[in-house]
């Protein structure tokens, strides 16, 4: 698909832009290519655009720059897509301008951590009208099955053994934007997503997939969690086990669980960036950190990763006692 197809898509689709709307692009210097595919895609659906470059080089950034600020404080858009470099390090900093842009809840945010030109030409943001539509409905069909549900178990073949509560968090789905539900969602888009209560989980997680601001990873990751927080962290790669560790220890909140999440984009692929890997049909991810953007979402923490499973089968017991299974081997039921 084209580019500029693929995010005129995506921003007609899952944002309702209207002609007239206006649209800014904040987009890395490494990045540009795909920046101006969504400018682009917005001034072909008759958007009033602008495109701001960031600076990258070689140092981790931390602080809002003021360009973004001056923007946000003029109310100069009404739609908002970051393009950013993939970085587990510099996740304190896009979090901090997603959360000035979301924070009043005037603007629609469509955040691209680590997106590459693929995902537009051939991945999870390639998608059609129609395939856009269809994943939409697949969501809100799994999200009809999650209503009432109050505790939820996680197996797997690779070990994966967990529990966690529920209880007063909606599930919902980044595949359109609500403004009743949440601030912003990333594209591509393909998740249903939930909010743990953050001291419930138990157990063992076995990532096997990917990892959030790492990638495709070739030696399974384990976390033991207890009272909601990762206590313990094994992996017999050295170097991803210290940047899991870093990562995880900007805060005293980071270590909590955050985010519970079904993949459903049939174009998503794993060997992709994490933004991409984490959409894939047929797996979950959880993720420790950041969520009060989630619905009854309280962790605070600057950060947020995620750990992404294969082969997953989900159990959920339901208000009136009741467990059912809604996904078993990858499979949703």
């Amino acid at each position: 698909m084209e580019p500029k197809e693929a995010a005129k898509n995506a921003i007609k689709f899952v944002f309702d832009a209207i002609p007239n709307e206006r649209l800014t692009v904040i987009c890395d210097d490494c990045r540009l290519d795909i920046g101006e595919s969504f400018a682009l895609g917005a001034l072909e659906l008759g958007l009033a655009t602008r495109l701001i470059p960031l600076e990258t080089g070689g140092d981790v950034r931390s602080g809002l720059p003021e360009r973004v600020s001056e923007v946000v404080a003029r109310n100069a858009s009404d739609i908002f897509i970051t393009v950013f470099r993939e970085s587990e390090k510099e996740t304190p900093f896009r979090v901090s301008i997603i959360d000035l842009i979301s924070r009043y809840r005037k603007f629609r945010l469509g955040h691209c951590p680590g997106i590459t030109m693929d995902m537009l030409t051939d991945g999870a943001l390639s998608l059609t009208d129609e395939e856009h539509r269809s994943m939409y409905s697949s969501a809100l069909g799994l999200i009809s099955r999650l209503m009432d549900v109050r505790r939820i178990r996680v197996t797997s073949p690779n070990g994966t053994d967990i529990s966690f509560s529920v209880e007063g968090r909606d599930f919902f789905t980044d595949t359109k934007f609500d403004w009743g539900l949440f601030k912003w969602c990333n594209l591509p888009t393909g998740e249903v997503i939930v909010a743990p209560v953050e001291t419930s989980l138990e157990g063992k997680i076995v990532c096997d997939l990917a990892i959030g601001g790492i990638g495709p990873i070739q030696t399974p990751f384990e976390i033991v969690a207890r009272g909601g927080r990762a206590a313990e962290f094994r992996c017999d790669d050295r170097e991803i086990l210290s940047r899991v560790e870093t990562a995880l220890g900007v805060d005293e909140m980071a270590r909590y669980v955050g985010e519970f999440a079904f993949g459903l984009n049939k174009k998503a692929r794993v060997n992709a960036g994490f933004l991409e890997a984490e959409k894939v049909a047929n797996t979950i991810h959880v993720a420790f950190g950041h969520n009060t953007d989630f619905p009854g979402g309280r962790n605070r923490s600057a950060t947020h990763m995620d750990f992404l499973i294969s082969r997953p089968t989900v159990e959920c017991t339901y208000s009136s006692g009741i467990t059912e299974a809604v996904m078993r081997d990858g499979r949703i039921l």
